[in-house]
């Protein structure tokens, strides 16, 4: 059975294009001009992905996300932003309110159809409650990480750390995100805590591989590659 997605974008030749990128792919897909009719058809079923733009009539996309992301039945759906919209500050935001991924625009088919695939590859993981990335993976279950068939001596905090990444394997991750849901809070005075944290899961790491597995990208937070 095909996997279902929903995608809202007012521009109509660009939701033309996107529903025929996603049905050459193999999926099931349903576009939407306005944030109205989106929401009238999640009523009667949900999607395996949300592909959302920004700059939408009657309701903004930051709005859509936060409703998304506030209902229960919805919450989980991982959420794509295709969006005009590049500054860092948009980025961050959009990732920081629960958004799963960011495409600015204009984009390429193949990045485009990339993002769709690893997205929905997470939902998978999540389902089997084994995360991974490389040889580095997360037991849901056991509560345990491991590199390779190595168990890794991790504190609970650098294990939720860990789980937060590869949830979202080859997307940025936001410092205020990882400090709003380990810690609770987003000062910049304590985000050397987070800091000291991804140091020593790297030197915990680093007395088995000498693969990078936790990137910095600057300014806006850290990210695990596939």
């Amino acid at each position: 059975m095909k996997r279902l997605i929903y995608f809202i974008e007012d521009d109509e030749n660009i939701n033309e294009l996107e529903r025929e990128t996603l049905e050459k792919n193999g999926f099931e897909a349903f576009g939407f001009l306005e944030p109205k009719s989106f929401f009238k058809k999640l009523e009667v079923s949900k999607p395996e992905l949300i592909i959302l733009d920004l700059m939408l009539p009657g309701m903004s996309g930051y709005e859509v996300l936060k409703i998304l992301k506030e209902n229960k039945e919805t919450e989980e759906i991982p959420v794509i932003i295709v969006s005009a919209k590049s500054s860092e500050l948009d980025i961050v935001r959009g990732l920081d309110m629960g958004a799963s991924d960011y495409i600015t625009k204009p984009f390429g088919l193949l990045e485009f159809i990339s993002r769709v695939n690893v997205n929905l590859r997470k939902v998978g993981m999540h389902k089997n409650k084994i995360l991974k990335a490389r040889d580095l993976s997360l037991d849901i279950v056991k509560h345990k990480v491991y590199y390779k068939d190595i168990p890794l001596d991790l504190t609970s905090k650098e294990y939720d750390i860990v789980q937060i990444l590869l949830e979202s394997v080859s997307i940025v991750v936001t410092r205020s995100k990882l400090l709003k849901h380990i810690w609770g809070y987003d000062f910049l005075v304590e985000t050397r805590t987070l800091d000291m944290h991804i140091k020593a899961i790297r030197e915990k790491l680093a007395a088995y591989t000498s693969d990078v597995y936790i990137e910095t990208v600057r300014g806006v937070g850290y990210i695990i590659n596939e």
